[in-house]
């Protein structure tokens, strides 16, 4: 097999166990590295198999680091890609083989059909698009969680939060903190995907939402963080008013399913605290600009002291 630039990164070992997982004798004739892969990558192979070509997606699993701390991370998308399709209201790649310890592959992976869509950060139709995000996450928590084995923990240490060094406003982060560190909120358990934002959800040309990527950390927690996830990153791609909208779209789609609680917004904007903020590489892959590190800084305050009004509103409203 002769290999070129980009086969030489999935690695012969790969090549010939997609060929061997997809059909008997089939044959790997392109490899391309997919944009918008950063903790992993990602990458579409074209075969040819009986004089038919077929597009898949291999998944490898390089970073050592975060497989000694979660050694299941192949079999714990493999599992949620597999929940997610159930209620067959969530298009989501189809499992074709997984290697989870790397014996056959070199490195653990995920083999999967490759969904139509692009994704897209700079939308034409920006209602429409926010429309759709929440629609598509409203049909995730519609998904039975079942005996899922992974639980919702937060990125961050609870303990150790503090006001971020980066920040212009410390003293209303510090309210934010104190605000976490009171008693957490009860909720119903759900399937949820745990890093749903528009860059892991994939849009046909007639647009409608046509996929959602990246299942590695799903598991069974509270919607809240779904949506606050989603809502973090809108705050930063395209400001408060993006989140604030997506937000009141997800709550009418899910009605009685969704109890909103801004403990999860504050949760989640935490994620993004503990280093210095920059523009997200993936991003910027994927086509966005006009995104700067000092306007994703200021965003985040921005959305930090939206937050905080509405726990203040909420107070005045006797809620």
């Amino acid at each position: 097999m002769e290999l070129g630039n980009v086969d030489k990164e999935v690695g012969e070992r790969a090549l010939c166990w997609v060929a061997e997982a997809v059909h008997p004798g089939a044959e790997v004739i392109k490899a391309d590295r997919l944009l918008g892969g950063i903790s992993t990558p990602i990458y579409r192979l074209k075969l040819r198999a009986e004089g038919n070509e077929r597009d898949v997606v291999l998944r490898l699993f390089k970073d050592e680091d975060w497989l000694k701390q979660e050694p299941d991370l192949v079999s714990r998308e493999a599992v949620s890609l597999r929940r997610a399709a159930l209620n067959g209201e969530v298009p989501t790649p189809q499992v074709i083989a997984v290697d989870e310890t790397g014996a056959t592959c070199g490195v653990p992976a995920t083999l999967m059909s490759r969904l139509k869509g692009s994704v897209v950060l700079e939308p034409a139709d920006r209602g429409g698009w926010l429309d759709g995000l929440a629609r598509a996450l409203v049909a995730v928590h519609r998904v039975e969680p079942g005996d899922l084995p992974w639980g919702y923990r937060p990125y961050s240490n609870i303990a150790d939060l503090d006001a971020p060094s980066w920040s212009s406003i410390p003293e209303q982060w510090k309210r934010a903190v104190a605000i976490i560190e009171a008693t957490r909120p009860a909720f119903v358990p759900q399937f949820i995907h745990r890093d749903y934002h528009p860059a892991n959800v994939l849009w046909s040309t007639d647009g409608e939402v046509s996929g959602i990527v990246d299942w590695v950390n799903g598991c069974i927690g509270p919607a809240g963080v779904d949506v606050g996830h989603c809502r973090v990153n809108l705050a930063q791609l395209h400001g408060v008013d993006a989140a604030d909208e997506f937000l009141e779209r997800y709550r009418e789609l899910a009605g009685d399913r969704f109890d909103y609680d801004p403990y999860w917004d504050f949760v989640t904007l935490f994620d993004f605290g503990d280093e210095e903020p920059d523009v997200y590489q993936g991003w910027t892959a994927l086509g966005m600009t006009g995104l700067t590190k000092e306007l994703i800084i200021e965003r985040l305050d921005t959305y930090l002291l939206s937050l905080l009004e509405r726990i203040s509103n909420a107070g005045k409203n006797g809620h």
